[in-house]
């Protein structure tokens, strides 16, 4: 196995167990054990815990960039914007992901991850912004569902009062018009 060949699947360990424990909780010597390599050789392609926690949640913000993108193929304004939402609900459902998501925000004491998490927020949101043509309070109101649906996937609501989120988290992620006063 190549060096980037084992370098993917320390990453992918790395986000199983940073999706399980956060950044604190987390230990090399797990991720290393996942991925069926020593720690020593993590630390050859990995200099720090923390750059692989970064690579590991960039990661798991360019699969949401990727299915944005996949999902608004061809569309614009509200058509485009819905059919982004549509793609992040299948999101939601994997729990690592979504858990990943949540320890990066949880680990934004550390200006790395800071840094990093603003990075690739922005870019999902010029994304969105790119992609639909919509404008930014149409876009902060798109992101600002996408957050409540995290929120609300997180903890699952749907197991204790479905018909509930069923209301909020399955109607469109599309934003109402913006009207002007």
């Amino acid at each position: 196995m190549s060096a980037d060949e084992r370098r993917e699947l320390v990453i992918r360990a790395a986000i199983t167990e940073f999706a399980l424990r956060g950044l604190e909780g987390t230990s090399t010597e797990a991720i290393a054990k996942r991925a069926g390599i020593s720690q020593p050789y993590l630390f050859r392609l990995f200099p720090t815990k923390l750059a692989l926690f970064i690579v590991a949640s960039e990661r798991g913000m360019q699969r949401i960039s990727d299915e944005f993108t996949k999902a608004a193929e061809g569309l614009t304004g509200a058509e485009a914007l819905e059919a982004m939402g549509q793609a992040y609900m299948p999101l939601l459902e994997d729990r690592e992901l979504l858990m990943l998501q949540l320890h990066t925000y949880a680990a934004c004491h550390e200006p790395d991850v800071r840094d990093a998490s603003r990075r690739c927020w922005r870019k999902i949101y010029d994304l969105v912004q790119r992609l639909s043509g919509a404008d930014y309070a149409e876009v902060t109101l798109f992101m600002a569902k996408g957050m409540l649906c995290n929120t609300m996937a997180a903890m699952q609501f749907e197991s204790v009062d479905p018909e509930w989120v069923e209301r909020i988290l399955h109607q469109s992620l599309a934003p109402a018009p913006v009207t002007q006063h």
